[in-house]
């Protein structure tokens, strides 16, 4: 009762976030999860691009680029944390099972993320955890102004928490105990990131490992009184961070990358941004992007044609693909296979089309 109580004026105050903003439901739309009229177009367009900011679309086209055409250092540490933190956050949904914002009186924008729970808001998970861990791997690596860093990270962090309470999606407190579970996160985590880094010289039975452990953490995810993408979103997140790593893992064995330094020099000034700089990382980051794409659209049909096959399941039967020993392999497939083709074969073929 304590709970729904707190939900209940945790709405209220969601929205009147979204009147002070000028996002109102529609008159005729009483239940606020449909029409709705905009009266401030600024903060409607702020917190839309807000949000993308703490999409999935974001975070597959940021990573894959931080790798291909800044320092793969980065998006090794980076890909690695953002997949902790978004598995403990997906389960700790689950487990808790706090409803998101009622409407009325609240006004939802989002309809896919609608069936999956509120607390805590993954959204500002993420966003704490790739801009707090971007600043802290940098500080020693690059030399910036910190505070200038520090206000970066800050206003990153705090648009995207926004704007989950401007779309509707979480309360006040969905957010903040995201961005405290993160920051507890960051705090525990710190001191195993130099061993993080050194992952890619693992033995080679290390391989096996990440594949194993990231396959069982999903296919024995917490089960929902209902079906919602929240299982799906998290296999794709754990086999693309298992890609990934496994990915670094093949270069280091096979020698495909030069023997990073022992220390991490400290580079005096950042190569400003000259038009062949930007060219030529528009070139890398399309050539890569459309060959994951190639690779995933292919894995992603042959795993759903074996395992329709395997389980004998009707292919135009799309609900097919929510049953659990369905959804979970093709998407792990899939997407560790995008992980691995991002950081080895990508690379490779930038090497071969003389674009490193």
């Amino acid at each position: 009762m304590a709970e729904l109580l707190w939900s209940l004026q945790d709405s209220q105050l969601v929205a009147r976030f979204q009147r002070r903003c000028g996002l109102f439901p529609a008159a005729r739309d009483a239940g606020g999860e449909g029409s709705y009229v905009v009266k401030n177009y600024f903060y409607y367009y702020l917190f839309r691009f807000s949000a993308a900011l703490g999409q999935e679309v974001f975070y597959i086209t940021f990573l894959p680029f931080t790798h291909w055409n800044i320092d793969p250092y980065l998006s090794r540490r980076l890909t690695i944390i953002w997949v902790l933190v978004m598995y403990i956050g997906q389960v700790t949904k689950e487990i808790l099972k706090w409803p998101r914002p009622f409407s009325p009186p609240v006004v939802k924008l989002e309809k896919r993320v609608i069936a999956e729970y509120g607390m805590p808001s993954t959204h500002a998970m993420a966003a704490t955890a790739i801009s707090f861990t971007l600043l802290i791997s940098t500080m020693d690596r690059y030399q910036y102004p910190f505070v200038l860093g520090l206000m970066m990270a800050v206003v990153f962090s705090t648009l995207v928490g926004l704007s989950r309470l401007y779309t509707g999606m979480h309360t006040v407190l969905d957010v903040l105990g995201g961005i405290l579970i993160t920051a507890i996160l960051i705090v525990l985590t710190y001191p195993a990131w130099t061993l993080i880094d050194r992952l890619d010289s693992a033995s080679p039975l290390f391989p096996v490992c990440v594949l194993v452990v990231p396959f069982f953490l999903c296919y024995n995810y917490p089960v929902s009184d209902y079906y919602s993408p929240t299982r799906a979103d998290t296999t794709t997140i754990m086999a693309a961070g298992a890609g990934v790593t496994i990915g670094f893992w093949i270069n280091h064995f096979f020698q495909l990358v030069s023997e990073p330094t022992e220390s991490l020099p400290v580079i005096q000034n950042i190569p400003p941004l000259t038009t062949d700089l930007l060219v030529l990382g528009l070139a890398k980051f399309t050539v890569g992007i459309v060959l994951i794409l190639l690779v995933r659209q292919l894995v992603q049909k042959l795993s759903l044609q074996v395992l329709y096959s395997w389980f004998k399941v009707v292919t135009r039967n799309k609900e097919a693909r929510r049953r659990l020993e369905i959804e979970v392999p093709y998407k792990f497939v899939t997407y560790t296979s995008v992980g691995i083709c991002a950081t080895t074969f990508v690379p490779m073929l930038h090497r071969f089309l003389g674009l490193l």
